[in-house]
């Protein structure tokens, strides 16, 4: 692909997934193109349908979050590598493991719940596309690979994989769904629920506080 394409293409992507995120899965071809400052004919150069662009979107989503994780554990095997000598770094080298995985979890809910109408309707259409099932290998074995970072530091038990991560990350997202954004943030407390569920040691204190009566009241009434 020539690079005004491939610039055309990210510009594209870049523009739809903003314009989904802000206006619902409605939105018009026509006023993607408008905020991608190209043609309406480039879009459907690309992408002959907007199926096609909900996958495209999907894929790149799935694989930027990937990205995120491969660049967690290049920093765990860096500090890895500076952990010599004995007794050196034994402190930080038990919980560099935990913070990398949380790390990538807590990137994974949080692109969830900033846009849960597009995960959801893109899933539902993206599901045996070849481009995002490549882009969800990837990210199960980034999923994986930080996953065994931190059974082998002993921050998370040994029965615990990757796959395990991923689901888990769906299912903090949904924790909070019913409520919207009436508590923003709340993810964070379910997620670290979780967490604690995968330690071999105590339960640490949650970061958020428990959402009130009140709150579902006014998600109610939103909805």
């Amino acid at each position: 692909m020539r690079a005004d394409a491939m610039r055309n293409r990210r510009l594209l992507l870049d523009a739809a997934a903003a314009e989904f995120a802000e206006h619902g899965m409605d939105v018009s071809v026509a006023r993607i193109a408008v905020r991608a400052g190209i043609g309406k004919g480039t879009v459907f150069r690309h992408f002959a349908t907007k199926e096609q662009l909900i996958t495209a979107i999907f894929a790149d989503q799935l694989d930027g979050l990937a990205a995120t994780g491969e660049a967690l554990l290049r920093g765990t095997e860096a500090a890895a590598g500076v952990d010599t000598g004995a007794g050196v770094g034994a402190g930080p080298a038990v919980a560099r493991g935990a913070d990398a995985l949380l790390a990538f979890m807590s990137a994974g809910v949080e692109a969830q719940v900033g846009d849960r109408a597009f995960c959801q309707a893109a899933g539902a259409i993206a599901r045996a596309d070849p481009q995002v099932r490549r882009a969800s290998q990837r990210l199960a074995a980034v999923a994986e690979a930080l996953t065994a970072e931190a059974r082998h530091d002993g921050s998370v038990r040994d029965d615990v994989t990757g796959h395990d991560i991923v689901l888990l990350i769906n299912a903090a997202s949904q924790a909070t769904a019913p409520l919207g954004d009436t508590v923003p943030g709340l993810w964070r407390r379910y997620l670290s629920m979780m967490f604690d569920g995968l330690r071999p040691a105590a339960a640490h204190p949650l970061p958020v506080p428990a959402p009130e009566e009140t709150h579902f009241t006014a998600a109610a009434r939103h909805a």
